[in-house]
């Protein structure tokens, strides 16, 4: 008796890819309002999710992808998702790098300054001497 060929068409692919993408949008959009209302607790929380999600996708559609049943129109809506957490991602990369240089500004790293709070040359433990 032989062992029964697995179906590659997997007619249940579809809802199953439609869940997976559903999860990753719905924790994009989560994240989307959590950053705008600036809501620490969520953006982490959401964040972590977002990734969850996005692993599981990827490993669904990647399974589907290989048996040849990914549906045009969910590749479509990945390829739209993806799009939008590139967007995110950098939008994030801006407002560090805003964030990066207010705090350089308000708050100068050590070993900066010209200058002592005396006036003259912060030359350190040397003594105000400078060896040639």
């Amino acid at each position: 008796m032989s062992s029964p060929v697995p179906d590659r068409s997997a007619p249940h692919a579809g809802p199953d890819l439609e869940s997976a993408l559903a999860a990753v949008e719905h924790r994009l959009s989560a994240l989307g309002v959590a950053l705008c209302v600036r809501d620490t607790v969520g953006i982490e929380l959401h964040a972590t999710e977002l990734h969850r999600a996005l692993a599981t996708a990827v490993d669904k559609f990647a399974l589907a992808a290989r048996r040849g049943s990914v549906p045009p129109e969910l590749r479509h809506r990945l390829a739209s998702t993806s799009g939008q957490v590139a967007a995110q991602r950098e939008s994030l990369a801006r407002a560090t790098a805003a964030l990066d240089r207010a705090i350089d500004v308000l708050m100068p790293r050590d070993g900066t300054a010209l200058y002592s709070t005396l006036g003259n040359a912060d030359r350190g433990s040397r003594g105000g001497s400078v060896l040639a």
